[in-house]
């Protein structure tokens, strides 16, 4: 009898205890495939990511009047080295560009570290890091990396580093910022004032105004270059005396001037006859 009850207590203490170690298994696959699956949606997080990123690069180098899309490597050679002076044209451009391959490094460094099955995806940006045009990838690195021709971490998850090394060694950026920083200080060419060329253009408009009818080669107009400015806040000066108009003279000297006719001569009497 105690035997018995001894042997349907163990059954029930492993019945529970089965029990209890499925669901504890229960949970443990939950969990692990919501872990899994928390991975993958974070994945596909990062890749979205990613894909915005080079996107929005994108976008910024293809903006009207913007010279980064010199630095992707993609318009030929003849091409990108027309776009120098576009790149340095200014501090503001140069600054630009540093900034913008700054972007596209830390773009490629963050896809091998967390997505480095997508790094053929980066190819085209991978390889204008690699052909570094104008030593601004080699610059960043050098400044915001410590890298040396001889040690620098992207050499890693890049495949050609030759340019890379070379502009390295040669710090080519500071050269082209040599040849073209003396440009910048330069002062813009001073215009002449719009008020002293609005005459002779306004004359030389005029004179060349359609007519109704056309002018005789008889004639000869006076050419723009030879008319003098005129200024409406100067006074006239005083015309020549010979030319004075005559009703400035006084009237006495007027009637003076006028020649008097001599007078008629008149018949003398007659004699009486005597």
């Amino acid at each position: 009898m105690n035997l018995d009850r001894a042997l349907n207590g163990l059954l029930k203490l492993a019945i529970a205890g089965a029990v209890i170690a499925g669901g504890a298994l229960g949970v443990v696959v939950v969990l692990d495939r919501m872990t899994q699956e928390y991975k993958i949606d974070h994945q596909a997080a990062e890749r979205r990511t990613l894909v915005q990123r080079n996107a929005e690069l994108s976008l910024s180098a293809m903006a009207p009047g913007s010279a980064l899309a010199c630095l992707d490597g993609g318009a030929g050679e003849a091409v990108e080295n027309a776009c120098e002076k576009q790149v340095f044209a200014d501090p503001q451009r140069a600054a630009s560009a540093v900034a913008y391959m700054a972007a596209r490094l830390a773009l490629l460094a963050d896809v091998a570290a967390t997505q480095p099955a997508m790094a053929e995806s980066f190819a085209a940006t991978r390889r204008a890091v690699e052909l570094d045009r104008y030593g601004i990838a080699a610059h960043v690195l050098a400044v915001r990396d410590g890298c040396t021709a001889e040690q620098c971490a992207a050499f890693a998850w890049l495949h050609d580093t030759a340019a890379l090394k070379a502009n390295l060694k040669a710090q080519v950026y500071d050269q082209y910022v040599s040849r073209h920083a003396a440009g910048w200080n330069k002062e813009p060419d001073k215009q002449a004032p719009v008020a002293a060329a609005a005459p002779s253009a306004a004359v030389a408009a005029a004179s060349e105004a359609p007519s109704g009818r056309p002018v005789s080669d008889k004639y000869d107009f006076p050419s723009a270059a030879s008319i003098p400015p005129v200024s409406i806040m100067n006074a006239e000066p005083p015309l020549p005396k010979a030319v004075a108009p005559a009703a400035a003279q006084p009237k006495g000297d007027e009637e003076a001037a006028v020649p008097v006719p001599p007078k008629r001569p008149q018949a003398q009497a007659a004699t009486p006859a005597r």
